[in-house]
């Protein structure tokens, strides 16, 4: 499964969520974060390191992914390529992998009785994957269906070519999906390589979440995990932002409707001035009171699905609004983005809206932490990425800080045309006319 950037996951605040939790490192470097919930009726187990697309080079675009798939087809005292999944079906967990720019995840959830189970089937899969040759070549025509299916959604394909516009021919703006001639040509020691430049214990955590007997656990993992040797990792190349006009990317598609994504460079997750970015874009696109959603919905009624937001990694990061629009209304919708983009720039935002922005900010990502999985990847990647988990009180209070000049200021200092990109996919030739609209 592929993530875009600390997405889905995690371009979103770092914080995590008001309850006791316990970081333990071991001697070899991995860490260990528990959150007990003695409530609960799950558990769930997460493993994360620390690599993933922009950690590769041209010669192996997309082994991250690839791997990231190759550690469920066997392990070594789990050989057989279903023994692991049968064994979490009948266990009756739910699991799963995924892979992002810069950073990779495994984990599984089961019930609480299940903990140990779970626990050893994720750290096997994690340091004890096979790779076996006959397994690779099966799952290449998997990956390569895998890229096929998003090419057939065009409304997530168009945030992947967003990236390539932005970042071009580096890793940062490459598909995590990785190239298919790569992907066709992959061998076993190609696997072996990259795992042996990256996955170290220093730049692995693990999460278990849930109804857990917290010691137990923690001295089950550091039997599992003790033997992982500590070698130097490969770090990944630093991100070039060039730009000096506005861009245009133009896929032309046979469809009944167009999909936009329309925006600008931003912050990386270090920034403090992301708080700011992030009620911005929730004043823009974060809920059906927002301002595009009421202009492209309600107003223009041009679309049925539309969002805006930032997605923030370790070294850059964006603000986008994206939308499935009329064929027929997509220059006044493309317009009407950027009267708001110039609106944010020149005037500043009610106390109103400003209140209701940040309610719908805080109390979107506080539900979104319902369930142990959810909680491991919040604060598995604070830990992974950042080295330190941010309580939600102190989330809160530096989005309360935000004021309505912050926003104006930093959409002064954002919002300027050199920075600005658009991608379009829909049946349309003539890229110079989108163009005229950014000018």
């Amino acid at each position: 499964m592929m993530r875009r950037g600390a997405v889905a996951w995690m371009g979103k605040f770092l914080y995590s969520y008001n309850m006791d939790f316990k970081k333990k490192v071991l001697d070899n470097g991995l860490r260990i974060i528990t959150i007990p919930q003695p409530n609960a009726v799950a558990m769930t187990a997460l493993v994360l390191v620390e690599t993933g697309s922009k950690y590769e080079t041209k010669e192996n675009s997309g082994i991250a992914h690839f791997l990231e798939h190759m550690c469920f087809k066997g392990t070594t005292t789990r050989p057989k390529p279903m023994q692991i999944s049968s064994e979490l079906d009948s266990l009756g967990a739910q699991s799963n992998a995924f892979t992002g720019h810069e950073y990779t995840g495994y984990y599984a959830k089961a019930s609480a009785d299940k903990a140990m189970e779970i626990l050893d089937i994720i750290a096997d899969l994690y340091i004890n994957p096979i790779f076996s040759e006959d397994e690779i070549e099966k799952e290449k025509g998997v990956i390569i269906e895998e890229l096929n299916m998003y090419e057939d959604m065009p409304h997530r394909k168009a945030g992947d070519y967003f990236l390539s516009l932005l970042y071009g021919d580096q890793p940062a703006g490459w598909d995590i999906g990785g190239d298919r001639e790569v992907i066709k040509n992959a061998k076993r020691q190609d696997f072996l390589d990259f795992r042996e430049r990256h996955y170290m214990p220093k730049a692995t955590t693990l999460i278990l979440v849930g109804k857990i007997d917290e010691e137990k656990m923690v001295e089950q993992a550091k039997r599992l995990f003790a033997d992982m040797e500590n070698k130097e990792k490969a770090d990944k190349l630093p991100v070039k932002e060039a730009q000096n006009k506005p861009e245009v990317f133009l896929k032309e598609k046979k469809s009944d409707q167009a999909h936009i994504v329309l925006g600008y460079r931003a912050l990386d997750m270090n920034d403090e001035r992301r708080f700011a970015l992030e009620v911005l874009g929730d004043v823009l696109g974060g809920g059906m009171s927002s301002r595009l959603f009421a202009l492209l919905r309600e107003k223009m009624g041009a679309a049925y699905y539309v969002g805006a937001g930032a997605d923030l990694f370790t070294d850059h990061g964006y603000i986008e609004a994206s939308a499935g629009i009329q064929l027929a209304k997509i220059d006044e919708a493309i317009k009407g983005i950027l009267e708001e983009f110039k609106k944010l720039r020149e005037e500043k935002i009610s106390d109103e809206e400003l209140e209701r922005a940040k309610n719908h900010l805080t109390g979107s990502l506080l539900l979104g932490l319902e369930t142990s999985d959810s909680l491991a990847v919040f604060y598995g990647i604070q830990e992974l990425l950042k080295k330190e988990i941010t309580t939600t009180d102190d989330l809160i209070r530096k989005i309360e800080s935000v004021t309505a000049e912050d926003i104006q200021k930093l959409a002064q200092q954002l919002f300027a045309p050199e920075n600005l990109n658009l991608v379009v996919i829909g049946p349309f030739e003539d890229k110079k006319r989108f163009e005229d609209l950014l000018v």
